[in-house]
This record gives structure tokens, sequence and C-alpha cells, in this order.
């Protein structure tokens, strides 16, 4: 072949991208689609073949297009990169892996050409995931094969970036073709690498095995091969490696490794090494290593509490040594080894009923935190002393000062009364000093000990400070003092508050001088009147259960003028100031008796305006349109309070429906903007107005159906699908029998939600529940939903009615989906009572009854399920009478897990239980 044939196209192949070209090569012109063939047809080719090498320089060109500084350069890649992966995908992912493989390239089209593979195996949405994984295993086994080679090759790599996306990709390659028994040969090949003398093979091998043992699960990995990939990694952590990359990349995948390595902790000489060789890098001389060393110990004092007593002096001497001497990154890890041990025997305690001052031998807590309490303390004091000077106006601020009191306040609820005198000390030592940091340091560490202790430990505490503490809010020279002083009073008024609280602590004396006090807080810099705002929310909280008058009322409009005041701050944007006001207004009405009714109806008028106000502003940018959707959701969500407030009584109710068609125009006018967030907050308040508006919201729905159905569409923002269905229920009890005009349209929305893979499984339970709401609004009319509504039900309860080896959170899920069906069985039930067309259920109530049985049987209801199960067994003795008689005594639930609800301690289970006997009794007498 002529090679100067080959100079002009090569030319502009180098200026261009691929697509929308016409290649000449060997003297023939070759289309788009040819290109793509070509591409796939590489893999057959030689290596030194002429198309390859030309197909080779034009993916490069594209992926370093792709990541062009000019726009239109980078969209042109991008649509090409696009198109190729849709026309021939094992051609793509093929030229991917070459290009990733091949150590002549540039670095960052090897980068991108890496990530877009691993792009193309993995997902965040469960749906995509799925397609992505069934697409990569329906691919050629030949295409697959080179994939992997190219793959395993780049490990090998002299460039780092490469080897270390490479890593990735095998590891997400892995994640798909383990659990289906292929690719066998894999860890044993890995492993063969350790032993390479180029360091950096090492390095990238121990790399992937880290990401591998991230994407497999434990069960899929042999346990003779667990044990080599622990040997290995183990290995390459020793103190004897000489290159600190091997020993770096070992350490971070033994953080990784440690899920599989159950078999080997419960080995005494085996876990004694690899706890000796952790310890041992906790010491290295390069940080990250001790950084990584330290998230290690933080993994096995969760996933190995149990196994950690021989070890615990000398993890409290490494950590004591790092929280004092080293760098923050590690120190920050040496304490969350404190924080996650806390968070263990909180666990246990919580479970076993703790009690702190008896160690009850058959609870599985080994009371560390208690053993190293006088040394613990001190050193977590000490870090209460080292704050940044900035650290309040950064809101993802995270430092050693912090870290240190969010430990302490888990010492604190770990341990109970038994902190108090060894931080009182310190408190009174510092709390006066000159030096702010002292002041700061001694408030944090009393408003990190007020949730854990008993209040009759702590109110003789409070009563003596809170004098100090509201004179330090308004007089202390130094933000940082009064920002911590607003939010020990927060915590103060949210632990040690309330109705249930034998000695109160703000009385008839102090209440005028407190809210005075935060009020006048208020108008502090942001970051202490935002904290002023949260402790005047605790406070409000408090007295919501006081019975007819309430010490707030006095003060009621003052708060709420000044609170919206507050809102009004040009700086009110800075440290979430605007919204933590808004949520105190809410929680202030809220919480308000009915006394304060009266000006909670000004208010309405006053959010109104603030709300129509942001629908007039015109031409935004994107960044203030953002802000206008964040006030906009705010607006909404203050309007649903007063309303559910207002609608709480006949007379304020009524009071209130002069506003509700202005109201509900706004809502309206709110979803126009179409935002997801606003979207979802003016949908809760439509809620509650329909709640209180009652059967006349039959008049909104003409306008207002059509963003029902855009919510009941709306997949990709979940929480905005899940809010639109609890609506539909609130307007199926507002209107009963006139949403029938609406239900066609609402049913087949659902029905398809429940159908669609895309749509997050959480939202799929409160569906169920709704099918009852409809039911129960619309009687027998549900007749002609049930030949839908019905198999789904059966087919979800068939799935969740066996849930052996499930883990705590499918058990939660599984238990959610059964109250859903559960309900929605329910509802029908008793929408069909005393109709002639109760027949129609009589088919369904075998199935309905053995799914009663077999969730009894399977012994893990939660209570809530287990009330609305008796509930259903007697609605449908209730409904279908002697019609269902005979089946009723021949299932388990009339009998075992009847007498067993009989016999409950809740109860509302036992009053369900009891109505259900009723029920059954007469089904079965007549």
């Amino acid at each position: 072949m002529n090679s100067s044939l080959l100079s002009p196209p090569l030319s502009r192949v180098s200026e261009a991208p691929l697509f929308g070209l016409f290649l000449l090569i060997g003297g023939r012109l070759i289309t788009q689609s040819s290109v793509v063939m070509l591409l796939y047809g590489l893999i057959l080719l030689p290596q030194n073949s002429v198309y390859q090498k030309v197909m080779a320089l034009e993916v490069t060109q594209i992926l370093l297009s792709a990541q062009s500084v000019d726009g239109s350069v980078r969209k042109h890649a991008e649509e090409s990169l696009k198109q190729f992966q849709e026309q021939n995908l094992s051609g793509f992912l093929f030229s991917l892996s070459g290009e990733l493989a091949n150590d002549e390239k540039p670095v960052d089209s090897r980068k991108l050409a890496g990530l877009i593979l691993k792009n193309a195996l993995d997902a965040k949405e469960q749906h995509r995931r799925y397609e992505l994984i069934q697409r990569w295993l329906s691919l050629d086994v030949g295409v697959k094969t080179q994939i992997k080679t190219y793959l395993l090759q780049t490990l090998t790599s002299s460039v780092h970036e490469a080897r270390s996306t490479a890593a990735q990709v095998i590891a997400k390659v892995a994640g798909i073709e383990l659990p289906q028994k292929q690719w066998p040969e894999l860890i044993g090949s890995l492993l063969s690498n350790i032993h390479q003398v180029p360091v950096h093979v090492k390095q990238a091998t121990l790399e992937t095995l880290g990401y591998l043992c991230e994407e497999v699960s434990p069960d899929v990995v042999e346990q003779d091969h667990v044990n080599k990939i622990l040997t290995a990694v183990v290995q390459g952590m020793n103190a004897s490696e000489a290159s600190n990359d091997v020993r770096l990349a070992a350490t971070r995948a033994l953080y990784n490794a440690l899920g599989f390595a159950q078999a080997n902790f419960s080995n005494d000489m085996e876990r004694d090494y690899i706890m000796r060789v952790v310890c041992e890098a906790t010491l290295s001389p390069e940080v990250k290593i001790r950084q990584a060393a330290f998230e290690c110990l933080v993994s096995i004092s969760s996933s190995y509490y149990e196994k950690l007593g021989p070890y615990m002096q000398d993890i409290f001497n490494i950590t004591a040594k790092a929280v004092k001497e080293d760098e923050e990154p590690v120190a920050l890890q040496a304490i969350e080894f404190w924080s996650s041990i806390c968070d263990e025997e909180i666990d246990i305690l919580e479970e076993y009923g703790g009690d702190f001052n008896t160690a009850v031998s058959d609870v599985p807590c080994f009371y560390f935190i208690k053993q190293a309490l006088p040394a613990l303390v001190p050193m977590l004091l000490e870090t209460l002393l080292k704050q940044e000077e900035d650290q309040d106006q950064d809101e993802g601020a995270w430092n050693l000062a912090m870290a240190g009191g969010t430990c302490l306040g888990l010492v604190a609820r770990t341990v109970g009364n038994d902190i108090v005198p060894l931080v009182m000390p310190f408190i009174e030592e510092n709390i006066t000093k000159p030096d702010w940091r002292q002041r700061e340091g001694a408030t944090y560490a009393f408003g990190s000990i007020l949730e854990g202790p008993s209040p009759n430990q702590l109110v003789p505490l409070v009563n003596v400070a809170l004098n100090f503490m509201l004179t330090a809010l308004t007089k202390d020279p130094n933000n940082h003092v009064k920002d911590t002083t607003a939010w020990t009073l927060g915590r103060i008024f949210e632990f040690l508050h309330g109705s249930t609280m034998e000695t109160p602590i703000i009385t008839s004396a102090n209440c005028q001088q407190i809210i005075t006090v935060l009020l006048q807080s208020m108008k502090d810099a942001p970051n202490v009147a935002e904290k002023s705002c949260g402790a005047l929310y605790f406070l409000a909280q408090g007295f919501e259960d006081v019975g007819p008058s309430s010490p707030l009322t006095p003060f009621f409009q003052e708060i709420v003028q000044s609170l919206l005041t507050v809102t009004h701050r040009e700086d009110a944007g800075e440290s979430r100031l605007r919204t933590a006001a808004y949520e105190t207004l809410n929680e202030v009405v809220r919480c308000s008796t009915d006394e304060t009714v009266p000006m909670v109806l000004h208010i309405v008028p006053i959010i109104m305006m603030e709300l129509h106000k942001t629908l007039e502003e015109q031409k935004l940018s994107s960044d203030e349109r953002e802000k206008q959707n964040e006030l906009q959701g705010l607006l909404c969500g203050c309007l649903q309070v007063i309303i559910q407030k207002l609608a709480a009584s006949d007379a304020s109710k009524y009071a209130f429906m002069q506003y509700a068609d202005q109201i509900m125009n706004l809502f309206l006018r709110v979803f126009a903007c179409r935002s997801a967030t606003v979207h979802e907050e003016a949908m809760l308040a439509i809620g509650a107005l329909a709640y209180a508006t009652g059967p006349d919201f039959a008049k909104y729905m003409p306008d207002f159906y059509k963003y029902l159905e855009m919510g009941l569409q709306n997949f990709e923002e979940y929480q905005v699908c899940a809010v639109t269905v609890g609506v539909v229920g609130d307007i199926c009890r507002a209107l009963e029998e006139k949403v029938l005009p609406w239900c066609d349209g609402i049913m087949t929305q659902l029905l398809k939600d429940l159908s669609s893979n895309q749509l997050h499984r959480s939202v799929k339970p409160p569906i169920f529940s709704c099918f009852g709401d409809i039911s129960l609004a619309i009687g027998e009319n549900f007749e002609k939903y049930l030949m839908y509504a019905m198999p789904m039900l059966q087919s979800a309860a068939e799935l969740s009615s066996h849930t052996s080896g499930a883990d705590d959170e499918m058990i939660e899920y599984t238990n959610l989906l059964r109250n859903g069906i559960l309900e929605a069985y329910s509802g029908i039930f008793q929408g069909f009572k005393n109709s002639p067309k109760t027949q129609l259920l009589i088919p369904y109530a075998p199935r309905i009854l053995q799914f009663l049985d077999l969730i009894y049987m399977e012994k893990d209801m939660d209570e809530m399920v287990m009330k609305t199960a008796i509930g259903v067994l007697g609605d449908l003795a209730d409904t279908l009478g002697s019609n269902a008689g005979s089946l009723i005594q021949q299932s388990l639930s009339s009998k075992d897990f009847l007498n067993e609800c009989l016999a409950s301690d809740d109860h509302l289970i036992k009053e369900s239980a009891e109505w259900a006997k009723m029920a059954i009794s007469r089904a079965i007498s007549v």
C-alpha cells in the first residue's frame, strides 16, 4: 500500500472529529457508518493494520476534543462518542480499552477512555445499573476477553493515572462477572502480580484488589481466595515494605477487604497479626499511610467491636498520641475511632435497655468507653481549644475542635452521669478566661454533655449557668463564643425543657429575659442569629403540650415580627439564616395555643404577599432563580403549617376560608415555575389545603389535576412523586365520592408507577396505601379497578412474604411494603362494605388470608404491620361475613395470630384484635 495516500486524510483527521467526515483510506472513501464497522473490525485485524492505526489516532483525537475548552468542539466530540457507543457498543468499549492500555497515548485521552468505560458498567440509579449489567453480560465473549486483557495489561503501565483508572474498571467488571461465575481466573492472575519486581505493578494490583473488595459481595469470593487476598494486602502493609506507594495501596485495600475477613477475625493468631500490622501502620512516617491505617481501625471498631478487648490499651495509646501530636487528617480519624466505639455501645445499650450503673452479663457490651473515661475525656477536652478562626462562617467546616466536641457528646450519651464530674472542672476553669478559645471551649463542652446524663444531674447546673449564658450571648465580645452559647442554649431547651420535666428550667421569672435575649441576638451576625433562631425553635417546641395557655402567648406577636424581620435581612442568605427563621416561625405557630389563632390569621396575608412577590420577578439569572425557588419552598412550607394550625378547629377554619381561593391560585402559579423543590413544598401545602377545605376542594381540581399528574410522573425526583401520592390520599379523604371523575387518570398513573423499574422502591408502599384511600372514597365504584389492582397487590404480597436471609434494611423495607399492601386491602374491604357488590371480593379472600398466614409465620413483622394485618383480618370478616366464614376458620391468622395480638402490650394492636375477634365471631356464627 502506498503510504503517501494516507497523508491528506491523516492531517485532516487530527484536526476534526471523526463523525460527519468521509475518510480516504487506501484510496477508498469510507462513510460514517463504515467507520463504526471498521472500528469493530479492528478486533479481528492484525496489530500493525493501517486501519487500526488510523482509527486509534481518531479515537484519541475525539477523546481529547471532548475535553476541549472550546464548547462547540467539546459538544461535537461528545456527540461523536455517543453516536459511536449507540451504533456499535462492542467496538466502542474495545477502542476505549485499547486507548487506556496504550502507553504511547496522551494521559488525558487515556483517563477519559477509562472513565467512559467505568460509566458504561455502573450507574447510581438502580434501574440504569441493571440495564448496564445486562448489556455487558450480553456482549460477545471474545470481545469481553479482549477488553479484560487490555485492562489487566494496563496495570503494568508506567503511567499512574492509567493504572489507577484500569484498577477501578477491572473492579466494576468483576462486580458484574464474579457473581455470574465468570472470570474465575481474575483473582489468581492479580495475586500472581503481587510478586512482580516492578513496584508500580504491585501498587496497581493492590489498588485493584481494594476496589474489587468494594464492588463484590463477600459471599461471591471463596475463603481460600479471601485468605490469599488478605495475606497479600497485609504483607504489602508491613513496615518492611520499602515502597510507600505499595504500603498506602495495601492499607487502603485492607479498608475495603475488612468485610471479607470474618473468618480471619475469628482466628486469634490471624486477628493478632492483622491488628499488629494496622497499629504499626498508624506510626508510618508517611501521613497518608497513617490516615489510611486509622481509617482501617475505625472500620474494625464497627465491624469487629466484640473482638477489640485485647487491643484497646494499645489503641488508646496510639490514638492519644495522634490526637495530641499528628497532622489534622490523622488526628481526626483517631477521634473518629472513639466516636465509632460510642456508636456501637449506644446501639447495644439502647437495644438492651441500657442501665448505666450495672453491667449485665448477657448484654454484649464491653463498656470500653466507661473504662477509658478518665483518660479519654481529658484528651477530648484538650481538642476543644484547637478552634479555627473562621469555622463558624464555613458551613462545611470540620476540624479537631468540632470532632472532639462531637465525640464528647457521644461519650455523654454512652456513659450518662459519669461524664459530668469529669467535664465540670474544665468548664469552671475556662468559662471566664480572657482568651476567647477557652471561653468557647468551655461553652462547647457544656453544650456537648446535655444529652445522656439524667435531668436530675443537669438541671441544677443549668439553673446556675443560664443567667451567665444569657449575658454572654449579648455581651461577649467574640463572635465564636456567642455562636456556641446560642447553640448551647438550644441544646438546653431541646433536652431539658418540656412538659415531661419534673423541674422546669423556664419559669415566669426568667421567660421574658430569655425571649428578649434571643430576639436581640437575632440581630447579631448571621451565624449567631441562626443559632438563636434554633434556640427559639426548641423553646417553642417545649411548650407544645402545656394546655390552653402558653407562657409564650404574651410574646407571640413580637416573636413572629422579629422572625419576619430576620427573613428580610440583606445577609439572610448567609449561614442558612433565612431558612432557620422560617423553620422557627413554623414551629412557633405549630406549638401555639388557641389563644393565638387571631394572630396566626394575621400572618396569612403577609406570607401570601411574600409568595406573590417571588412570582412577579422576571428575567432572573440561574443563581437568582435558585434563590427564588428556595424562598418559594420556604413560604409554601410556612403556609402549610399555618393552614394545618387553622384547620384544627371549626371556628378558625371558617375564618381561614376567606383566603383559600387566593392561596390555591398562588400554589398553581408556583407549580408553573416547574422547580422540583418548590413542587414538593407546594404539593405538601395543597394536601393541607385539601384537608382544610374538604369537599369544596373539588372546584380546584380542573386546574390542579395536570400538576397532580406531573407529580405522579416524576420518577427522577422520586420524593416529589412520593409526596404527590400522599396528596392523592389527602384529596380522596377531602372529596370522597367527588374525586370519582379524576380516578381513571390517577389509577392509570399509579399502576404505571408500580410497573416501572425506574421509580425508587420507597414510593411503592405508599402507592398501595393510596389504592385503599381511593376505594374508601369511591366505594363500590372501585369495581372497575379491581382487575388491575388486585393482581398487583397479590404479586407484591408474594414478594414480601418471604424474607429469610434478608438484612435489616431489607426487612424494614419489606415491612413498609407489607403495610402498604395491607392498607390497600383494608381500604378496599371497607369501601365495599354494605354494598351489593361485596361478592366481587370473595375470589380474592383465600390469597389474602394466605398472605396473613405467611407473614405471621415469618415472625419478622413490626408492630405497625401487626396492627394493620389484624385489622385486615377483621375488615375481611366484617365485609364478607358468612361468605368467608369457613375460609377464616381454616386460617392460622384467625387463631394463633389473633391470640398473639389479643395478648399484646400495645393497646392499639390489642384494640384492633378485639374488634377483629368480634367480626370473626359474627362471620362464623351466621
